[in-house]
């Protein structure tokens, strides 16, 4: 059983700051990509941040502002988000794709920013 467990969504105003950790357990075969998602009502699901091959690519519309992170030794992800905007409130989904390319999803975790 493939387990991601997303932590550290919230509600910030404009301007303010969250972490947000996706920690990956259950993985039977080796990792080809981490990263971030994110959907607001809606819309459709986007990327926010993902690694794939050790190189780290970003949404435009976050570049700059937020920062990925990998913990390669644990399976835990990170998304440093600051400057948030309110048109970053979204449910954000941390992903995995395995070596067979099987896609992976955690619960989501509410970002909320007000203006």
């Amino acid at each position: 059983q493939v387990q991601l467990l997303e932590s550290g969504g919230g509600l910030v105003q404009a301007g303010g700051s969250l972490r947000l950790s996706c920690a990956a357990s259950g993985l039977s075969s080796s990792t080809n990509s981490m990263g971030w998602y994110r959907q607001a009502p809606g819309k459709q699901r986007e990327l926010v941040a993902r690694v794939n091959g050790g190189i780290t690519n970003y949404a435009d519309s976050v570049t700059g502002r937020f920062t990925f992170s990998r913990d390669n030794a644990n399976n835990i992800v990170y998304l440093q988000m600051n400057s948030l905007k309110p048109e970053d409130t979204a449910v954000y989904l941390c992903n995995v794709v395995d070596s067979y390319y099987t896609w992976y999803w955690g619960q989501g975790t509410q970002v909320t920013v007000s203006s």
